[in-house]
């Protein structure tokens, strides 16, 4: 590809992730959002997360089973409530690989 090909493709590539953000920006930003609307707003993140690591914890192998004594899921249940406890995201960090670190260790 020549050198003005990989230019457009990555003016494209930026208007392409661009808009989409600015679209509601633009036009929510002026406006008084309902207090429904705002608290499930917030939730996106978290379902987005869950939707992405939960199938890792509960499934292995292909094609995909349930497996319930995989690794990951049993170091990912107490990191979690160690997260909860603490609310520390570098904490939570550190006994999760920790945790996974013995886990492998043992396996």
């Amino acid at each position: 590809m020549a050198q003005t090909e990989y230019l457009l493709l990555v003016v494209g590539m930026g208007l392409v992730t661009y808009f989409p953000r600015w679209f509601p920006i633009l036009f929510l930003s002026k406006r008084e959002l309902p207090q429904w609307f705002t608290e499930w707003l917030d939730l996106i993140p978290v379902a987005i997360l869950s939707a992405l690591v939960l199938p890792e914890l509960l499934t292995g192998s292909d094609p995909r089973h349930l497996d319930f004594f995989r690794p990951q899921l049993w170091v990912a249940l107490p990191t979690f409530f160690f997260a909860k406890k603490t609310r520390s995201l570098g904490g939570t960090v550190i006994v999760g690989m920790m945790l996974f670190w013995m886990a492998a260790k043992w396996i």
